[in-house]
């Protein structure tokens, strides 16, 4: 049996979850979500429990039992929790603001880049110049819009300038002066 797979799903308190098959919809405190999975996983709410089975221990069935498990166990945290990322700007005059619902970034370039906020998915906070919090209850797309905002400006190895997630380890490289003087 596959360990994740067979973990039950706790659902906390002012968490709905309603399963119609293979469709599971999960409603909280910071939105609602929905998605349909394998109609071979057998996916049944039990005394306050979300439990995955699976029919047979074929290696399909195997690896979808342990993915079906953690998207569900994503969708129950992500409406009573939710998901955040934090991004960092490193660089001389690179910065980040709020103007309404859009995200304004000066990465040094002769524009300045503007992303606006997912209408009931992704919303973005910016607590200083230099850093940005994506939040939503849906990690898949808090992931994905925190990917494309690093994209806007990715580090750089030779000074580190861009955006990075909070803790990223850029490696530096030696610029050409450096190298030959050994």
């Amino acid at each position: 049996m596959s360990r994740i797979g067979r973990k039950p799903i706790a659902v906390p308190a002012g968490v709905e979850v309603k399963i119609d098959g293979s469709h599971v919809a999960v409603k909280g405190p910071k939105g609602s979500l929905e998605q349909s999975f394998d109609p071979s996983m057998t996916i049944a709410l039990e005394d306050g429990h979300i439990v995955v089975a699976r029919p047979s221990d074929d290696k399909e069935h195997r690896s979808l039992h342990g993915l079906t498990r953690t998207l569900v166990s994503n969708m129950v945290e992500g409406v009573s929790k939710g998901f955040s990322k934090e991004l960092e700007i490193q660089g001389v005059g690179y910065r980040a603001a709020k103007q309404g619902n859009n995200l304004v970034m000066t990465l040094g370039f002769s524009h300045q880049v503007i992303m606006p906020d997912i209408a009931g998915v992704v919303t973005t906070e910016v607590p200083a110049p230099n850093k940005i919090v994506v939040h939503g209850c849906d990690k898949q797309a808090v992931g994905q819009y925190a990917a494309e905002i690093r994209k806007k400006r990715p580090p750089e190895p030779y000074k580190g300038k861009g955006i990075r997630y909070v803790g990223e380890v850029i490696i530096r490289k030696e610029g050409k002066a450096g190298k030959g003087k050994k």
